[in-house]
């Protein structure tokens, strides 16, 4: 690989980063503001082939976002991956110094493709997205305590207080998140193609604008991949082991589950297919994981060619597969 390797280990207060190859430089440095802007400074003087950074829990966003906007590659890497590497180059131990070195020396032998960090729109619109999901969760726990608190007193006005309290605020979030999309020309075409398919609504179109931008930019493979719904093989020999689907978005991921929910009962090709699927034999999980990478070929091809659903293509028998069976549906 030309060029040097960056990694980058990211905590609340602090960065540690190091370099690989041509020389084992290391510093740290404050997470603020004024010190991250001198950090990228830095590093775009390095002129790096790639800088890497582990996905820790939101962390790493303002470093991820700072390096995309002055120009500098940028890999966001699973955790688990850099931990097996270190174990595999013999880095038992574990300090933020050395993790940063295995991040750099990680960069420099697998060479990470760097990713494509959405623009500011799109953060902060999944921003919003999240809030409204942590709102979600919250009303949905305080409903759960309601239900076990005694029938009067103070602690049930609380918490019916509180309910209602989140039940605004996620109007407010909604009211928000219809803005941002109609203050965008793209989001708008596009939360009409998503929502023209049965199964998929508001929420669900939301959660695909937001958090999986990539949609309608990648192959069908691919993006079943990042989102999580492509089976892994599992074989070794003469063994055949259970396919099963890892890692991926998992916010998308549940998204596309209820979507696909709904659609084995609403949608025509998907509920043919969930069907078909079941009668086959096919447990139930694996035939609904399997409806859900359908239904993300079809939404992904949808926004690839910029045409909606179109039910009367549907109702017609169809046997090719893949992205041409997905282009079958449209209009």
């Amino acid at each position: 690989m030309d060029g040097v390797s960056i990694g980058i280990d990211v905590s609340k207060d602090t960065l540690v980063i190091a370099v690989a190859p041509p020389t084992p430089e290391r510093w740290t440095s404050e997470t603020t503001p004024v010190a991250l802007e001198a950090v990228v400074a830095r590093l775009v003087g390095l002129r790096p082939a790639i800088i890497v950074v582990e996905a820790s829990g939101g962390y790493e966003r303002p470093v991820v976002a700072q390096c995309a906007a002055a120009g500098l590659p940028i890999a966001v890497v699973n955790p688990r991956q850099v931990r097996a590497f270190a174990q595999a180059v013999g880095r038992s131990a574990k300090t933020d110094s050395i993790d940063a070195a295995v991040l750099a020396e990680f960069g420099a032998r697998v060479a990470p493709p760097a990713q494509v960090v959405p623009d500011v729109a799109t953060r902060a619109l999944a921003a919003l997205v999240l809030r409204r999901r942590q709102l979600i969760e919250m009303i949905v726990m305080e409903r759960q305590r309601l239900a076990q608190a005694p029938p009067t007193g103070k602690i049930t006005r609380d918490l019916r207080n509180h309910i209602r309290w989140l039940e605004r605020r996620v109007a407010d979030v909604d009211d928000e998140i219809g803005t941002a999309i109609q203050a965008s020309p793209l989001w708008r075409v596009h939360e009409d193609l998503l929502r023209s398919v049965p199964g998929i609504g508001p929420t669900t179109a939301r959660t695909l604008l937001a958090e999986l931008p990539e949609l309608g930019r990648l192959e069908r493979r691919t993006i079943a991949a990042l989102v999580g719904v492509a089976p892994f093989n599992c074989d070794s020999g003469q063994h055949r082991g259970q396919r099963r689907i890892w890692g991926g978005r998992a916010s998308v991921r549940a998204a596309l589950y209820m979507a696909a929910m709904s659609a084995i009962r609403c949608h025509p090709v998907l509920a043919a297919f969930y069907h078909r699927l079941r009668t086959l034999g096919k447990p139930g999980k694996v035939a609904l994981v399997a409806t859900m990478r359908k239904l993300l070929t079809i939404l992904n091809t949808m926004l690839k060619q910029q045409r909606p659903w179109n039910p009367k293509a549907a109702s017609t028998p169809a046997s090719p597969s893949g992205t041409a069976r997905a282009a079958a549906v449209l209009a």
